[in-house]
Parts: C-alpha cells; sequence; structure tokens
C-alpha cells in the first residue's frame, strides 16, 4: 500500500495526487476512431481495474471527451460507484477535444462532461491539444470562467508546447489561477521534452508535467524484444519506428538495464521505468499508465512501493539520453 503521506500536490494548486494515476483511454469500448486503439474491455474487468488501483494506494484518474466520445468517463464513473468509494476519496481529470472548435465550445459542452462523470466532479479539466480554432489565450479564458463557477476545480493543458505553455499560465496568473499540468508523452524511450523546453518552463513556472504512455506502450519492458512474434497483435504501434528491428536494436541497452535494475530491485521492469519517471525530477512529474489486465494495475501501484538510488536513476538518464 502506498504512503499516503507522499502525495503531489499538482503544480501550484490544492489538488494532491499520488505519483501515479491510472490512465483510462482504454475504457473507450471502441466507440469512435480513438476509442478503436483498444479492444472493448467488459464492464467487470474496468471495474476490477478501477478497484485493484484504488486498493494500491491511486488517488486519481485520467479520461477523456474524446476516449470513445465519452464512453470513457461513463465507464469509469460506473466502476467508481460499484467500488462504493465516495466522492473525495479519489480526484478525477478529465480533457476537452479542440480540433474544428472555438474556445467557447468549452462552455457549451461542459454539461456533457459533468453529465458522462455524474456524480462525481471534474478536479481537472485540461485541453487536450493545442489544435482548436481559438488560442491559447481564449480557451484559458473559458476555463477560468468555469472555475470561477465552480464547475470545475483546476484547470491543466496537454500536449503544449513550452511556449503555449507560458501563454496559457500567464493567461491564468493575470486571474490568480495557477495552471495546474500539461500532460504530454514522456518515458525512458522519449525524453524529448528534457531538450525543446517544455520540461525546463514546466519547473520554472511550477507546472506539473503528467507523463502519457509511460511505458513507451510497453516497449521499455522488453516483452517485445524479448518475443517479437508478440509484434504481430499489437495493431496501430508495429507501424511506429520503435517497434521496427532498427528502433528495437536502439532501445535495447536502456531496456536490459531496466530488466537489471528489475532483477536488483525484485520488481518488474515496468515498475523500474514508472519509478524513475516519477522520482528523476523531483515531485515534477507524475504518471498515468494504463491497464488492461488485473496485473497491468498491480504492477502500476507496486511501482510507489520503493524508490531507485540515486545513482540507479543516474545510470538511466545515461543510458537513456540517446532519447532526449
Amino acid at each position: 500500500m502506498y504512503n499516503t503521506n507522499n502525495l503531489r500536490p499538482l503544480g501550484n494548486t490544492n489538488m494532491l495526487v499520488t505519483p501515479i494515476g491510472l490512465g483510462t483511454w482504454q475504457f473507450s469500448k471502441q466507440k469512435n476512431m480513438a476509442g478503436k486503439f483498444w479492444p472493448t474491455l467488459d464492464d467487470d474487468l474496468i471495474e476490477k481495474l478501477v478497484s485493484l488501483s484504488l486498493e494500491g494506494g491511486i488517488n486519481w484518474f485520467d479520461t477523456a471527451e474524446v476516449y470513445g466520445n465519452g464512453a470513457s468517463e461513463k465507464a469509469l464513473s460506473k466502476a467508481l460507484q460499484k467500488t462504493g468509494k465516495k466522492q473525495g476519496d479519489f480526484l478525477i481529470a478529465t480533457k476537452w477535444w479542440p480540433m474544428f472548435r472555438f474556445a467557447s465550445n468549452i462552455l457549451k459542452t461542459i454539461d456533457e462532461r459533468i453529465n458522462a462523470l455524474s456524480p462525481y466532479p471534474i478536479d481537472l479539466y485540461q485541453v487536450h491539444q493545442p489544435w482548436g480554432f481559438s488560442n491559447e489565450i481564449s480557451e484559458m479564458t473559458a476555463m477560468a470562467k468555469l472555475l470561477e463557477r465552480k464547475i470545475i476545480k483546476n484547470i491543466g493543458v496537454s500536449n503544449f508546447s513550452a511556449q503555449k505553455m507560458k501563454n496559457a499560465w500567464e493567461t491564468l496568473d493575470k486571474k490568480g489561477i495557477p495552471l495546474a499540468s500539461n500532460q504530454v508523452l514522456y518515458n525512458l524511450l522519449n525524453r524529448k521534452i528534457e531538450t525543446n523546453g517544455v520540461m525546463e518552463m514546466a519547473k520554472k513556472l511550477g507546472i506539473s508535467i503528467i507523463a502519457y504512455s509511460p511505458l513507451a506502450q510497453g516497449l521499455v519492458t522488453g516483452k517485445f524484444h524479448d518475443n517479437p512474434e508478440l509484434l504481430k497483435n499489437i495493431g496501430f504501434r508495429k507501424y511506429s519506428s520503435q517497434f521496427k528491428p532498427g528502433g528495437l536494436a536502439k532501445s535495447l541497452p536502456v531496456v536490459m538495464l531496466v530488466k537489471e535494475l528489475a532483477l536488483k530491485y525484485n520488481v518488474s521492469p515496468s515498475q523500474i521505468a514508472l519509478n524513475w519517471l516519477i522520482n528523476y525530477h523531483g515531485n515534477t512529474v507524475v504518471a498515468i499508465p494504463g491497464a488492461t489486465k488485473e496485473s497491468h494495475a498491480k504492477e502500476n501501484t507496486g511501482a510507489m512501493s520503493f524508490r531507485l538510488s540515486d545513482e540507479d536513476m543516474a545510470r538511466l538518464d545515461k543510458e537513456s539520453s540517446i532519447f532526449k
């Protein structure tokens, strides 16, 4: 069980989260294009994954409008209700999808998000991508209205560049509102945010990084290096250069070190990769691995039960620096 004394504030907000939350894209029920990335999980399994996450100490869940056009939000709410936990025992983050929309849509569609997650509040509302017809300043202005009306509790962004993140922060800061977080792709095999200014700006402004795909879609665990046959059944991922022979060869040294440390600490490779993410940058980074099996949920929570030594974190940093 994770020590809840180690909860972290998300950015400069009062939202206290465990270093690891549960990402729930996989609850999408194949309802739209985004949902078809995952197989359909039945309600009993979703309930078990949510329950195991809570039992293991996780206190927050990340979902989004675009995950099955609300299907993930609804499935998460349904599963949480089945656990018997009450409002306040956990936190929910969701996201507004900006594509082909103006910032005014944030206000027009908030009732849909509220209804999908009912009876639970939105603890963190994020702009999912910097792809809207409006700019980040207009979007943050709309988000601020929701917060001022107490419809949402905190504001975040996702996939924002350093400059767009700074613009969003400045817009909210003028209103006395902190920008809680920027949810971005980050793992041992993709460390670009450390060289493109995002990590530096986040630390400077006191914004948390929420790392999605923290296990590089399973690549960092070594299972695809050990058994290339698995590559036949991974859907869209197999077209990524990381999963081609050259990509696998490039990531092998990192994977070998992750496995070596897994033996040393008597944990799984995924737990080593997650533990590095949530500790190497102090409290700046939190991670949201997904889970499609009960074993995944248990491994996620177990990643919070130990801490890599500074020496071992430095070794992982050095070995994976090629991916910055």
